[in-house]
């Protein structure tokens, strides 16, 4: 029996384009719950707005600094701006630096239920974010 092994390609539909090249990013495909999150977040509406919340991923101005310090800390060029989260693409690329970092074993349901409550969620708070996130990854 001959076996032949291909080695894994890269997920390029988050990372095309940029500069963040860090395997963690490359290693698990996010999609499906970036997808089910900017639904929940947005109705998929990359202008959507809701106090400090904005775009489709209603991204606040702390997330973009903690991107910011992750990558300055992996010594990257890199740097988002606050308009960057009217950008799918790039908002998407936040949430995968967010988890490269705050989510190395790649937990689904630590990733959703940490863009809803922070680093330090409550399962309780979270949970009918969770459901809402996971009833339209199953779709």
């Amino acid at each position: 029996m001959f076996i032949m092994l291909l080695p894994m390609m890269p997920n390029p539909t988050v990372t095309a384009g940029t500069d963040i090249s860090t395997t963690e990013m490359e290693a698990f495909n996010w999609t499906d719950v970036m997808e089910a999150i900017i639904e929940v977040e947005s109705n998929g509406r990359a202008n959507a707005k809701n106090g400090n919340q904005i775009g489709a991923m209603q991204i606040t101005p702390i997330l973009v600094d903690d991107c910011n310090r992750i990558l300055a800390q992996r010594q990257q060029k890199k740097r988002y701006t606050l308009q960057d989260r009217y950008n799918v693409e790039k908002s998407k690329e936040m949430f995968c630096l967010i988890q490269s970092f705050y989510n190395p074993t790649n937990n689904v349901e630590k990733a959703i239920r940490s863009w809803n409550g922070g680093q330090n969620y409550s399962k309780k708070a979270t949970q009918r974010y969770y459901e809402k996130v996971k009833k339209l990854m199953e779709q």
